[in-house]
C-alpha cells in the first residue's frame, strides 16, 4: 500500500518542514508542485523536519501539469474547505495521491470543479472567522484515516516503556 502526499505550490517553510516529518515517520512519499514560496535549502523548513530528511521519500514538479504528466494512475482526492464530502466518509484505496493546496488560497477551483466526487473536506465550526486548519495539521488528519483504513500497514503499533514493563 503506497500513500502519496501532494503540496501543491508551498508557502510556508515550516508547514512543508513538517509534512516532511509527518512523510518520513508514515512511510508517505511527498511530491511538492512548484512554485513554492521558499527553497528547498530553507533553514526553517530542514530544522522543521528535523533529522528525518534521510527517510524521506521526495519529488519535485514543475507544475500541476508535470505532475499529472507523471502520475497518471494515481487515486487522488483533494483536501479543501469548498469541499461538499467529508474525508473520513471515503475508502481509499492503494496508491492515493492526498492533494493539499497553498496556505493562502487552496488548490485551484478548476480542478476541484472537474472533481467534486474527489474532493473532502475536514469538519469545522460554521464561522467565517475560523477559515481553515493548520496545512500540516490537515495532512496529518488526512494521513492518519487512510493509514487507518489500511490497518496501519509498516508501521509500528506498540510502544515500549523504557524504565517499567507494561
Amino acid at each position: 500500500m503506497q500513500l502519496n502526499i501532494v503540496l501543491v505550490e508551498p508557502q510556508i517553510p515550516q508547514n512543508t518542514g513538517n509534512i516532511a516529518r509527518t512523510c518520513a515517520a508514515t512511510g508517505a512519499r511527498l511530491h511538492l508542485v512548484e512554485p513554492m514560496g521558499f527553497k528547498v535549502d530553507d533553514k526553517k523548513l530542514k530544522r522543521a523536519g528535523l533529522d528525518y530528511w534521510h527517510l524521506l521519500d521526495i519529488t519535485y514538479y514543475e507544475n500541476l501539469d508535470d505532475f499529472f504528466e507523471k502520475n497518471k494512475d494515481g487515486n487522488f482526492y483533494y483536501f479543501s474547505t469548498k469541499a461538499q464530502n467529508i474525508y473520513s466518509d471515503v475508502e481509499y484505496p492503494d496508491n492515493t495521491y492526498l492533494f493539499f493546496g497553498k496556505e493562502t488560497a487552496g488548490l485551484p477551483e478548476e480542478l476541484l470543479h472537474d472533481n467534486p466526487e474527489k474532493c473532502v473536506r475536514l469538519p469545522m465550526i460554521d464561522n467565517s472567522d475560523a477559515r481553515s486548519l493548520n496545512l500540516s495539521n490537515a495532512v496529518a488528519i488526512g494521513a492518519y484515516e487512510v493509514l487507518r483504513q489500511w490497518g496501519f500497514p509498516n508501521l509500528l503499533t506498540q510502544g515500549q516503556l523504557t524504565k517499567f514493563e507494561w
